[in-house]
């Protein structure tokens, strides 16, 4: 009896023993095929799904006329979300063409002075070309005048011609010499003349492009006032939804005041922050299996697109100062961005700031 209870208490022992043995070689071998594992899928539950997020606010000023958008409602690029009131904008556009085509009025004006003083500029030029002809006319008569007198004079004291005679060329002199002075003063004022006209074309052409210059600013500001009543009408910059409407009609607004937000939903990704300890493998162009929280049974496929340049600590508006002396090792986490591959989310169930758990393929 006692033999019997010996025997069956070392099999029980060599069962035992045989049993942690067995358990050794399954966690070791469990142990090394997580690691294994691991090392080739690499995943996380600190993700979300971000995308671009389109802040609609307006350029101008104004009360709102009407809001065509509500609270998550699709909308395609270009639609117009809301518009203010006009009317302040068209009187603004109206003054300031007013007041380019009263501008414009005086560059005409101005141009039209140019022009007339360009002709009688061309009327001196003739005018001065003709007194100097003129005096030298009248110069050569006065050289005849003054021979006929000389020769007079002579004839005279021989008593060939009679006095009469020597009288009249005395006077044909004075005549040809006043003649000349008469021609002389007449085209030193037609030279004046035409000094004073050349100076008035400068002044005239002067007034002129400065005219030019108010005209040109005048029609910017039409150009600026017309922008500004553009702005009025608040148009889509993209497919998505409407999110955030925080207003309604009849509010007044101001420049760059938040109205709404567009997200295009078919333009979205994955931010997962893995341990610094576990991006070691990881590279552009894997592949993810994406799970999110909100579709459990679903599964989406992903691409590594790119790795963070730093951690998300360097980035954050305290950043870590390890100089300090306080410093405590952490192990930090590093963003990757995960984009989604074409036709794995057809119908875009996936919303902005959902919790995902990404697992990237290492091994390819």
């Amino acid at each position: 009896m006692n033999i019997s209870r010996e025997f069956i208490n070392n099999n029980r022992k060599k069962i035992a023993i045989l049993l942690c043995f067995v358990l050794l070689i399954v966690g070791i071998a469990g142990v090394y095929f997580y690691r294994e594992y691991r090392k080739k899928y690499v995943s996380t539950d600190d993700a979300f799904v971000t995308g671009r997020i389109h802040v609609i606010a307006s350029k101008v000023p104004g009360t709102v006329k009407a809001i065509y958008v509500d609270d998550n409602q699709p909308v395609k690029k270009d639609d117009v979300l809301l518009e203010i009131d006009i009317r302040d904008y068209e009187v603004r556009v109206n003054e300031a063409e007013s007041a380019r085509n009263a501008e414009q009025a005086k560059l005409q004006e101005i141009t039209t002075k140019v022009d007339v003083t360009k002709r009688q500029l061309l009327e001196l030029q003739f005018t001065v070309k003709s007194a100097r002809a003129n005096l030298k006319l009248q110069e050569a008569n006065l050289k005849q005048a003054d021979l006929d007198y000389k020769r007079a004079q002579v004839l005279r004291a021989k008593e060939v011609v009679p006095e009469e005679r020597l009288d009249r060329a005395k006077t044909n002199y004075d005549v040809s010499l006043a003649q000349v002075e008469a021609a002389r003063e007449q085209l030193k004022q037609v030279e004046a003349a035409l000094e004073t006209q050349k100076a008035l074309i400068q002044q005239t052409e002067s007034a002129l492009k400065a005219q030019s210059s108010v005209v040109k600013q005048r029609g910017e500001v039409v150009k600026a006032e017309d922008l500004k009543r553009s702005y009025t009408k608040i148009y889509a910059p993209s497919d998505g939804y409407i999110t955030k409407k925080t207003v309604e009609t009849g509010n007044q607004i101001q420049a760059g005041q938040p109205l709404m937000a567009v997200v295009p939903l078919c333009d979205v990704w994955i931010i997962a922050n893995y341990k610094e300890t576990e991006i070691e493998n990881v590279k552009a162009g894997q592949r993810a299996m994406i799970r999110v929280d909100t579709y459990p049974k679903r599964e989406f496929e992903g691409i590594v697109q790119s790795i963070m340049a730093g951690t998300g600590a360097v980035f954050s508006l305290l950043p870590p100062e390890n100089a300090t002396g306080n410093y405590v090792k952490v192990v930090q986490r590093v963003p990757i961005k995960i984009v989604l591959k074409e036709g794995t989310d057809p119908n875009h169930i996936l919303r902005v700031g959902m919790s995902v758990e990404p697992t990237i393929i290492t091994k390819e």
